[in-house]
Order: C-alpha cells, then sequence, then structure tokens
C-alpha cells in the first residue's frame, strides 16, 4: 500500500525517503523552476548556499516564496 505523498519517492536501502541534498546546483534546479528561480545567484551556487544565505528552512519554502511572486524581491534585498 503506498501512503500518499510518498508515491514515486526515492528510498534509502532501509526504506527510509531520502532527503534533498544541499549541494544540488542552482543552475540545475533552473531546468526544473525556470531561469528566474533565485534570481540573482550564479548556476554555480548550491541549495544549501542559498538556503543558509535567505535563512530558509527548506527547498519547500523558497518554491513557495518562488511560487508567490516573493523570492526575487527577497533575493535581491538579502544578497544586495
Amino acid at each position: 500500500m503506498t501512503q500518499s505523498g510518498l508515491a514515486g519517492s526515492h528510498r534509502t536501502e532501509t526504506g527510509e525517503i531520502s532527503h534533498k541534498h544541499g549541494n544540488t546546483r542552482i543552475g540545475t534546479l533552473r531546468k526544473t523552476y525556470g531561469r528566474g528561480f533565485t534570481f540573482g545567484c550564479s548556476d554555480d551556487h548550491t541549495l544549501a548556499d542559498v538556503l543558509k544565505r535567505l535563512d530558509e528552512p527548506s527547498l519547500t519554502q523558497l518554491l513557495k516564496d518562488h511560487e508567490a511572486g516573493r523570492l526575487e524581491k527577497v533575493l535581491c534585498g538579502r544578497l544586495a
């Protein structure tokens, strides 16, 4: 039986769902979320770099800010 929201998730050998890795490059994420994702950061920045700079707890919150149109304002204000 598949639990809601977990279908297709990657699992470790022990069956735990693996977490997103902070070493994912922003350039890679832009392929999924668009060129405007994390405006002001280079493609070579990592997810961990951006989360730390923005004091964001997770990629999920970063995506919520992006989808709501708040991310560009947040990045410009904190990275300027």
